[in-house]
């Protein structure tokens, strides 16, 4: 009788919870719709010489464009960073900030993910060496040396296409590359320096292939100082974080920049900027204020 007393009470219980459950499952509203952000546009397009498909993501002025276009800024790794670029774009739009007539070309990959490594790894890295360096050993079963196919791409027939659908300013490009972006945006720097206006390095990953890209380094400088590269020389822009993956992340680009400032006296403009607090992966969105009007050619 006990036991019964005790059972009809917890039946009553469940049998309310579950008739409570029923009514609040009836009241749920309808699942909500994206968000899909105003003044942003994304289409695919496939590499013409090794068939590699790309999302492009577009953030552009709503304004009329000026009557030379208005300048444009790559930024790899989008699927990522497109979203802060394109929202730091519109609000300083919105703020009547010069900055903020520019178009961002988000460079990406059909993925949901933030990140497709192994497409990202490919696209942004020089070949392997025959001797595989210490430094990239882990890397070692991954594909790599896809950064002269990406640098068409990216140079030609994307540019090409971004000309043909919008009204765009022919000399004010600008690229900007984080980590191992950063070191795909110093390849470029060193071997077209005049292609992009303006390339920003974000925590470049120089450290990749035990500094290899030093020697790219060294031939651009030569270069340089013998007349051999027509002006103008794109501006360089290098940011890295206080408490980035590893300290050689910002002593190496500060060394970059003390080596690279003194060619200013051929025309090259170098900056180097480390922010206070910021790790690996949130350097690029403490920089995007920065680098909007750098880009922009404000101070």
């Amino acid at each position: 009788m006990y036991r019964r007393a005790i059972a009809l009470p917890l039946l009553a219980g469940v049998a309310m919870a579950g008739g409570g459950a029923a009514a609040f499952a009836a009241e749920a509203p309808p699942p909500a719709a994206a968000y899909a952000m105003p003044d942003t546009e994304v289409f695919d397009l496939t590499a013409a010489d090794d068939g590699q498909v790309y999302r492009i993501f577009i953030s552009k002025p709503s304004q009329a464009a000026p009557p030379g276009g208005f300048p444009v800024l790559y930024v790899l790794d989008a699927n990522a960073l497109f979203p802060g670029f394109a929202g730091e774009r519109r609000v300083e739009e919105f703020g009547k900030m010069a900055s903020g007539a520019t178009i961002v070309v988000g460079v990406g990959y059909p993925t949901e993910q933030a990140y497709d490594m192994q497409r990202r790894l490919y696209d942004l890295t020089p070949a392997w060496p025959a001797a595989m360096p210490s430094s990239t050993a882990a890397f070692a079963s991954l594909r790599a040396g896809g950064s002269q196919h990406f640098a068409r791409f990216l140079t030609g027939q994307l540019r090409e296409e971004i000309a043909k659908r919008y009204a765009v300013a022919a000399g004010r490009q600008s690229l900007f590359g984080h980590s191992l972006g950063g070191l795909f945006a110093l390849h470029v720097f060193y071997s077209q320096p005049t292609v992009f206006e303006a390339v920003i390095a974000a925590s470049p990953s120089q450290w990749w292939n035990d500094q290899d890209i030093l020697a790219e380094e060294r031939v651009f400088t030569a270069r340089l100082t013998a007349g051999k590269i027509a002006a103008p020389v794109g501006r360089l822009m290098l940011l890295t974080g206080e408490r980035d993956d590893t300290a050689s992340i910002t002593w190496d680009a500060q060394a970059l920049f003390k080596r690279l400032e003194p060619l200013s006296a051929y025309g090259l403009r170098t900056s180097f900027t480390k922010l206070e607090g910021e790790q690996h992966l949130t350097v690029p969105y403490r920089s995007m204020t920065q680098v909007m009007r750098f880009v922009a050619g404000l101070p």
